[in-house]
């Protein structure tokens, strides 16, 4: 099993000021440490789940640029970009580009996007669910075009580009994998399914709700004649190492489980991850440990 760190916060204890160096040691030591994949949000305001929305949000992809600088290793993607915030021949581009200055480390992290508040907000257009969902299924063709190096126009409801020029081409075998995050049987597995490379389950709803998504995604594969082996199973959860709340054991039996019904690669966010002391647990701990899953 492969391990993966999120950062979704970085309102820390030194102030804004000191963000970009405090990026930049978890960065390192993640990277050193024997992370597979560092993830940011790709959200402008703060979630409710993590904090207020006032608290300090990083722009993702310039957060990401800032990060293929300082690391040699890790994968670098955003869990998940929304796909109303950016015009998708531009969101390829971004992706492209972070992959080749990244040396092929890129993934593309995308769904459907569902946080109104900093849409509106910001003045972004925050259509029905289901336009969403067809804008996000016209955004993962018109980027798989691009990508193959076809230039030809795309014309679809909502997205028309007259030509899907895209050079240089990312550098990563065939593309950056395509991962689509969200929990839906029936529209959002059928798009992994589909067009996906990988998909990303909130383990927060529980094992068993991982295991009916996978068994979706395997009914999704079998209709469409894909292999259910060719695409990641990835989960996002919490770790939090620290006296009274969890340990490295503890960790390691929630891989384990995650490992049992499909999952390969784990995500996880820590909200002391500014103490450091919790990402050279992984390190040393559980990342070795559970290499064998």
């Amino acid at each position: 099993m492969r391990i993966g760190l999120q950062v979704p916060n970085f309102t820390w204890p030194d102030g804004s000021s000191r963000i970009a160096a405090k990026l930049a040691e978890i960065a390192k030591v993640a990277d050193e440490g024997g992370f597979y994949s560092l993830w940011v949000m790709d959200h402008f305001f703060q979630i409710s789940v993590i904090g207020p929305p006032e608290n300090d949000m990083l722009e993702a992809y310039s957060t990401l640029s800032y990060l293929a600088g300082l690391t040699k290793n890790v994968k670098l993607g955003t869990l998940v970009t929304g796909v109303i915030y950016r015009y998708p021949g531009i969101l390829a581009k971004t992706v492209s580009t972070l992959d080749v200055l990244s040396g092929g480390r890129a993934y593309l992290g995308i769904g459907a996007a569902w946080n109104e508040r900093e849409a509106i907000g910001l003045g972004v257009p925050f259509p029905p669910l289901k336009e969403r969902f067809e804008r996000l299924e016209e955004t993962l063709q018109i980027t798989k075009q691009m990508w193959a190096g076809q230039v030809a126009p795309y014309n679809g409801q909502h997205y028309q580009l007259a030509e899907t020029l895209c050079v240089p081409l990312p550098l990563s075998t065939a593309h950056p994998k395509i991962l689509i995050g969200g929990m839906g049987e029936q529209k959002t597995m059928r798009l992994v399914a589909q067009y996906g490379d990988a998909c990303n389950l909130f383990t927060g709803m529980g094992l068993s709700a991982v295991k009916s998504r996978l068994e979706a995604l395997q009914r999704h594969c079998d209709d469409l004649g894909r292999d259910f082996n060719t695409i990641e199973r990835t989960t996002l959860d919490t770790a939090v190492l620290a006296p009274g709340q969890m340990t490295a054991a503890d960790i390691i039996k929630k891989c384990r489980e995650l490992a049992d019904v499909g999952i390969q690669h784990a995500i996880f966010n820590m909200p002391n991850v500014h103490e450091i002391a919790p990402l050279e647990t992984f390190a040393h701990e559980i990342i070795p440990a559970v290499a064998a899953f």
